[in-house]
């Protein structure tokens, strides 16, 4: 089973670091961000490098630029798969897809199977939200989430809707994402596009019909 190294420099990456926990063993990590915005050098103890690279798939929630790029650029060819769930600008985002071995998703609950056994091994747990529904007298009998989104939105959406009536099942599932406290938003105040929250209302939505679909 791969380990997971979940690591940040701020406020975010707890609760991952508690919904991954209940499938994968999980390390939380914590890094000291640069005083300045910018920084010419960039220090990380070792002792953190060597308790991160003992990781398969690392997951940073570092919200610093030059601390990411630190990072990455030191553990990227002594582990198996690097996701940055926080990231500034297209540009950065290119560099560090650059390394070969590195996801920038533009959202967590976004990630599918890219052919790399230990990532593919993660994303079979977590990623792109999986559900099955089973209907019964046109109300939701149960719901069985097969692939969460790495946040835990999607347990949480199946968790309300059992036992609610079928009928527009899909577009209450985006909607019930709207009062889980997602975080997306606040990990891409950089970005134009798309509100990341929206974002993920979509991607469970879809899920859900899927499900109906596949009945």
């Amino acid at each position: 089973m791969v380990r997971v190294a979940i690591v940040t420099d701020g406020p975010y990456g707890e609760r991952t670091h508690e919904n991954i926990g209940e499938e994968f063993e999980t390390d939380f990590i914590e890094l000291e961000a640069p005083s300045g915005i910018f920084a010419d050098e960039v220090e990380i103890p070792e002792e953190k490098i060597e308790q991160i690279v003992s990781a398969d798939i690392v997951i940073t929630y570092i919200l610093h630029p030059d601390l990411t790029l630190e990072l990455v650029d030191r553990i990227h060819n002594q582990v198996d798969w690097i996701i940055v769930g926080a990231w500034r600008g297209e540009g950065f985002r290119n560099q560090l897809l650059g390394y070969g071995n590195v996801t920038a998703p533009e959202n967590m609950c976004d990630l599918e199977e890219n052919g790399n056994p230990s990532f593919d091994e993660f994303v079979s747990k977590f990623g792109k939200p999986v559900v099955e529904v089973d209907v019964e007298d046109d109300r939701v009998k149960d719901i069985r989430v097969l692939r969460c989104s790495p946040c835990g939105a999607t347990r949480f959406v199946a968790e309300e809707l059992v036992g609610t009536e079928v009928k527009d099942l899909p577009v209450r599932a985006g909607l019930k994402i709207q009062h889980y406290p997602c975080r997306a938003a606040k990990m891409r105040l950089f970005a134009d596009d798309e509100c990341k929250k929206e974002l993920a209302a979509r991607i469970h939505c879809e899920a859900f019909e899927r499900a109906l679909e596949n009945q």
